[in-house]
């Protein structure tokens, strides 16, 4: 698709492009172009069906009843031929709005069967999250200090006591047979 719309910027000079109906328009004094892109195909819907009839023959999957040109292999684009329907349907496009006979926007979704409801694009998906999990509340910082010390203490089995704590019962009765010993 990127190379059909900068084939179609770089041939059409003066054409504008915009998104609607999730279709990328390309304008010249209304809808010129409207390029569809599907997951295994792309369409270029045309406005001016005299130049798709002129180039049915050189193109596989024309519609000319709805004016349009389904590429259903997207790794062989004829953009030779893409371009010369371009190019006619910009010249085209230039005489018509020079002669006033120029067709609405909703008269080409009428030819190319497009509904505008149909075409809309889609309304962003919003991500819906779970709450977060219950968290039990933090400790104070000087409970954590604490805590940090009591564990601290525990772990070593050399830490001396710190003056002004007692040692538990058992703690200080295997702390008495080890001094005997030495």
């Amino acid at each position: 698709m990127a190379r059909v719309c900068s084939m179609i910027r770089r041939s059409a000079r003066g054409v504008r492009e915009s998104m609607r109906y999730g279709l990328a328009f390309y304008e010249l004094d209304g809808p010129l172009f409207a390029l569809e892109s599907g997951r295994r195909h792309m369409s270029l819907y045309v406005a001016e069906q005299d130049v798709v009839v002129k180039h049915k023959e050189a193109l596989p999957g024309v519609n000319t009843a709805r004016s349009y040109v389904k590429f259903s292999d997207l790794n062989r684009l004829p953009l030779d031929v893409v371009e010369k329907i371009v190019r006619d349907s910009v010249a085209a496009r230039r005489t018509r709005a020079q002669q006033g006979s120029l067709p609405t926007q909703a008269e080409l979704l009428k030819l190319w069967a497009i509904k505008e409801e149909a075409a809309q694009v889609p309304a962003p998906v919003a991500k819906v999250t779970a709450p977060p999990a219950k968290v039990k509340p933090a400790k104070s910082a000087s409970l954590k200090n604490k805590a940090a010390r009591s564990s601290a203490s525990a772990k070593s089995p050399r830490a001396a006591p710190k003056v002004g704590t007692r040692a538990s019962a058992p703690a200080a009765a295997k702390k008495a047979p080890v001094a005997a010993k030495r």
